[in-house]
This record gives structure tokens, C-alpha cells and sequence, in this order.
């Protein structure tokens, strides 16, 4: 039986030996993209490759990129959701005005896609009389788009009965990135896990959503398209390949688990909550044992990227995350902290992969635990609160009391329910659910959608280097980037330091950083090897990102025509100003605490 870890290497290596280029993981929180609030796919970090913005380190990628979607959060806990997933992916980036090659180096598109996908899987061993192939039949919302023949073609050739070739509508079929950016057609491989996994329907079969089918690896987006802001599709120069395939799944079914709980992937987690809980044997309890695991997992990799807990962004999704798998501790009889310690299994069993868990061990630790004890307040209020309803006498929480609980204590539903139900208490689920509704529609009316531009953030994201500069300057090299966020001539910056700033700190960073932007000193990329870019003293947050890579690019602002020295030396790949002259003013908005022993500055850009 493989590993998880053999799997991963398996997949990669498959590929590797078939031109592809292997490239590290990319961070959970978008570096350059603010169409994304978190990475939801392998394709995500390379938009830029897609569109013909940067050129590909190789025409030909693999990789297992860390994932996070949180869209199907509620069916989290069944045989096969999860918020946080590895996705394994392939990749294939079209040339301009060049045909498809047959070199084995170069671009390759269908045909070759779903031969690559046919051989891997049957390297791994699957049994191919389960499989079934989706591909696009066409949707008369997308009446410019026409059913994807050539692909139905590919898997003929290759020996698939018709009978296993399912043409499927937009929503199962039609990939897009985001709300803009680059789409197309897919074809997704499904697998029979056996008739155990049924729903017994006559109707069962697999475009049943019952998991007896379950969705292995989308084999191909055949990018075609770019969506535009107003919806409508545009025909893309280069055509390319996009495969993923969650690496949980595949583990599902090669080591014959019921589920991906039962997985080396989870099997560790999942021992120590059933022992924090008492649990023996089959518990009756299991959804809530599966949610605790898969939100650990979840917060420990967002927690080991620098994000951290707040009620906005993402930053609101890990401290969901961390609450909802306290709420579900709560309900199976854990008491005390217990996040903070299950993310020392996630480490554990992570680490070899993803080497920054362990770089990030101690800070992910005390962002867990700070938001358990956070969360306990909250707890106790909560429960006063129930409780003076019960001693009011009502014997039930409506929907905007249930709601106001939710929205200014971050009480949540599903714990809310439980200690009304000890108490002799209901709460009206469908009218929480009805001001939850109208709040996200608000929220969504008041938000705009931005372009997928990454020159638009070139302003702020040169800022950032100089601010990063400007800390290590005033306060000492010991001082580094903890996270970060870009915007459109906005910023926010996390960094080590365990005090507040003093208004003249801050002033004094303000003054340096428009010192050098008044300098009009030039910024200047190098492409060198890691090795010798840390010998020059470049900075680089997460290093094993770039350990992985034969070239890495370093970004130099200077050098100062009085003193030949430069500014600022920093390992990047996103978009910078030509000059910091661009940037034209720099202004502090905000300096705050972030963490234990991380401050936080938010700052603006007039450039």
C-alpha cells in the first residue's frame, strides 16, 4: 500500500520524467492576485503564465500545490470534502504562434493531456474498469462554446468505451479561475468505489452525487478562454493544459479507505481526538471528529504561512476554522486547549513536504492557542447569554437574537443549539439563516470584483520592499517579514517585534521609505541561484520555496549614486515599479498588534 508520501512523489516524478519542471508549492494566501482571498487551486499562483504576462521557468510544470476552499464547508466531514487539500498538478503552457510539440519538451494540449493522464493512472495501478470520463457537452450559457468533441475523440483513440464518455453540462464540466481570468473545457476522470458506497437509488449512476463516483483528478482544463469582468469569454493566444488531482482522494482509493479520514493523511489526527475525547470504538459522533481534523489541518498550514486570525478576509477564515473545531471539541467532551496541540501532529506529518511547518512551528503553536483562549471568552458569554433567555422564560432564540449572537460575539450555530437544547431551549436555525443571508448579500453589494491586473499592484508591492528594508534598518537583521498582503496602492505588513511602535518609529519609517522613493533610486531584477543570492544577503521569507528551484530572481532597489550601496536586496517574483520615483509618497495608516511577539502595519501608497 503507497504512503502518502510515496504518492506525492509518484505523481511528480511520473511527470518530471516527462519533461515537466518541478516547482515548489506556492503560499495559501495569493501573493500577487486580488481576485483570491486564499490559493484554491494548483493553477492559481501560474495566472500569469496563462495569460502571456511572465514567462513559464518551462513550458512543462508539476507540482502538489496546497489548496484551500472553503465553498463546501458544510459537507465537510463525509467521505471526501475538506477545506485544506494537495493538489497534484500538471501543467502544460502554450508558445505563441507555434504548433503543439511532439518533442516530449514543449506545450502539449488534449490529446496529449489525456494520454499522459491515461498512463499515469494505470503506473498507480487503478483498476480501469471503474473508470468514467466527463467531458464538456456543451451549455446554452456559454452558446459561443461548442461541445468538446476533440477530447471525446482523445479517450476513443485510446481504447474508452463510448458508453464511459459522459458529456456533461457548464457547472461540471467549464473550469474557471476566479470571477476573471483564464477558463475552459475539462475532463474529469471519476471512479467506481463499488456498490458499498451507493445510495441504492435506481437512478444511481455516475452523475449521481451519492460518493459511490467520486471525481479522482480533472485530467485536463484546456485553457481556451480568459473571462472578462462583464462575464463575456475572449479566445486566449496560448493554449494550455491545466490538471490537478487531490492527493487525498487518490490516497482514498489506493490504500482501500473508507473515507479520507482513513488515510495516513488523517489517521494520526484522528487518533488523538478520539483519545482527547474518550471516544472507543465507533463513535456516533464521527462527523464531528472529521470536522476537527480537516480544520486543524486547514488553520496549521494557513497559521504556517504567516496568516492570522481577524474578523475580515482570510484572516477571518482561520479564525472560523479554529472555532468551529473548538465548538465541535466542545460537543464530543474535549476540554482545555486542544487545537494548539493537534497542530504539532500536523506538523509532524507534514513537514517533510511543506519544510516551512517547521520553520513556522513555535508561531503556529501560539496563533492557535491565542485564539483558543480568545474564543473561551467567548464561550462564557454565549452561554450567560442563553441562559438569561432561559431564566427570562422563553423557550426559544429567534432568528435575529440567534444572529446577533453570531455576529457580534462569534457564537456559533451548531454550539449555540446545543447549549439552548440543554437548557430546554430552540433556536430558529431558518431565521439566522435568513439574516445571515441578507448580511452576506450586503457585503456582496458593497464589494467589487477586481481585475486580474498584477501591474496594478506594482506600486505597493515595491513599497513593501522598502518598508521591509526600512524595519531591519531602524530596528536590526533580526527583524523579518512574518506575512503579507498587496493591494491596489495598499498594503499590509506583518513582522517580528515584540513591542508597539512609538508615533517617532513610525515617523521614522514613513521618512526613510519617502527618502528613497524621492531618490528615484532604480529597481532591478537578477536571476542567480539561491545559494549565492543568500550569500549577497538577499532576503527571502519562506526559503524552501526557493531551495527548490535552479534559479531563483532577486530584486535590488539602488544602487544610491552617493554611496553605491543598495537600499534594499530581496528574493521575489511579483510585478515592481521600474524606479521607486513611481511610487511618489508613503503613508503609515495604522501600526497594531497582530500576534504574540508579530506587529502589523497597514499602509498606503500615492503611486
Amino acid at each position: 500500500m503507497l504512503s502518502h508520501r510515496e504518492i506525492r512523489q509518484k505523481f511528480i516524478d511520473f511527470f518530471v520524467k516527462r519533461g515537466h519542471l518541478e516547482i515548489p508549492s506556492a503560499p495559501l494566501l495569493p501573493e500577487y492576485d486580488p481576485t483570491l482571498l486564499l490559493t484554491n487551486s494548483g493553477m492559481a499562483p501560474l495566472k500569469p503564465y496563462f495569460l502571456g504576462l511572465k514567462k513559464p521557468p518551462s513550458h512543462r510544470l508539476v507540482n502538489s500545490q496546497k489548496c484551500l476552499r472553503t465553498g463546501d464547508i458544510d459537507e465537510v466531514g463525509d467521505i471526501h470534502h475538506l477545506t485544506f487539500f494537495e493538489m497534484l498538478g500538471n501543467w502544460s503552457i502554450g508558445k505563441r504562434n507555434t504548433h503543439f510539440s511532439k518533442e516530449g519538451i514543449g506545450p502539449y494540449f488534449k490529446k496529449e493531456a489525456c494520454e499522459l493522464a491515461l498512463e499515469l493512472l494505470e503506473s498507480f495501478g487503478f483498476n480501469k474498469d471503474r473508470f468514467y470520463f466527463g467531458i464538456f457537452g456543451g451549455d446554452k450559457d456559454l452558446p459561443g462554446v461548442s461541445p468538446d468533441e476533440e477530447t471525446r475523440s482523445s479517450w476513443l483513440n485510446l481504447g474508452i468505451k463510448e458508453e464511459r464518455i459522459l458529456a456533461l453540462p457548464l457547472k461540471d464540466s467549464f473550469w474557471f479561475s476566479g470571477p476573471i481570468g483564464p477558463c475552459g473545457p475539462n475532463t474529469d476522470v471519476l471512479y467506481d468505489l463499488g456498490s458499498e458506497f451507493a445510495c441504492g437509488k435506481t437512478t444511481c449512476g455516475p452523475t449521481c452525487d451519492c460518493g459511490r463516483f467520486l471525481e479522482i483528478w480533472n485530467a485536463g482544463v484546456f485553457m481556451m478562454y480568459n473571462r472578462r469582468g462583464d462575464g463575456g469569454l475572449e479566445e486566449l493566444t496560448l493554449k494550455s493544459v491545466d490538471a490537478g488531482a487531490g492527493l487525498e482522494r487518490f490516497a482514498l482509493v489506493l490504500q482501500k479507505a473508507k473515507s479520507v479520514y482513513e488515510t495516513d493523511l488523517f489517521l494520526p489526527l484522528i487518533s488523538q481526538i478520539k483519545s482527547l475525547a474518550q471516544i472507543s470504538g465507533e463513535p456516533t459522533n464521527e462527523r464531528s471528529v472529521r470536522i476537527i481534523a480537516d480544520h486543524v489541518r486547514a488553520a496549521s498550514f494557513l497559521a504556517g504561512d504567516g496568516l492570522l486570525p481577524s474578523n475580515v478576509e482570510a484572516g477571518y477564515v482561520l479564525r472560523r476554522l479554529i472555532r468551529r473545531a473548538i465548538t465541535h471539541g466542545h460537543l464530543i467532551g474535549i476540554e482545555g486547549y486542544f487545537v494548539s496541540e493537534l497542530s504539532e501532529l500536523v506538523v509532524k506529518n507534514f513537514q517533510e513536504a511543506y519544510p516551512n511547518l517547521s520553520q513556522m512551528h513555535s508561531l503556529i503553536h501560539q496563533i492557535l492557542e491565542d485564539e483558543e483562549k480568545r474564543f473561551g471568552s467567548v464561550l462564557k458569554r454565549g452561554i450567560s447569554q442563553i441562559e438569561k433567555i432561559a431564566s427570562s422564560g422563553s423557550l426559544r432564540i429567534d432568528g435575529p437574537t440567534a444572529f446577533r449572537l453570531f455576529d457580534s460575539l462569534g457564537f456559533p450555530l451548531d454550539l449555540m443549539k446545543e447549549v439552548a437544547h440543554s437548557r430546554g431551549i430552540e433556536v430558529d436555525a431558518e431565521g439566522f439563516k435568513e439574516n445571515l443571508t441578507g448580511q452576506k448579500e450586503r457585503s456582496k453589494k458593497a464589494r467589487e470584483v477586481e481585475s486580474y491586473d498584477p501591474e496594478k499592484i506594482r506600486s505597493a508591492h515595491t513599497a513593501a520592499h522598502l518598508l521591509n528594508a526600512s524595519l531591519r534598518k531602524i530596528f536590526g537583521s533580526g527583524v523579518h517579514q512574518m506575512g503579507q498582503k498587496i493591494g491596489i496602492k495598499e498594503l499590509r505588513h506583518d513582522f517580528n517585534f515584540d513591542r508597539k511602535l512609538t508615533a517617532d518609529e513610525i515617523k521614522s519609517l514613513e521618512t526613510l521609505v519617502n527618502e528613497v522613493i524621492g531618490k528615484n533610486l532604480p529597481v532591478a531584477s537578477e536571476e542567480t541561484t539561491f545559494e549565492k543570492a543568500k550569500t549577497e544577503g538577499a532576503e527571502a521569507l519562506f526559503e524552501e520555496k526557493y531551495r527548490q528551484v535552479d534559479r531563483v530572481t532577486v530584486y535590488r532597489i539602488g544602487p544610491d549614486p552617493k554611496t553605491g550601496e543598495y537600499f534594499s536586496s530581496e528574493l521575489c517574483g511579483g510585478p515592481h515599479a521600474a524606479s521607486t520615483g513611481e511610487l511618489k509618497s508613503f503613508k503609515i495608516i495604522k501600526e497594531e498588534a497582530a500576534a504574540a511577539g508579530i506587529r502589523r502595519i497597514r499602509a498606503k501608497v500615492d503611486g
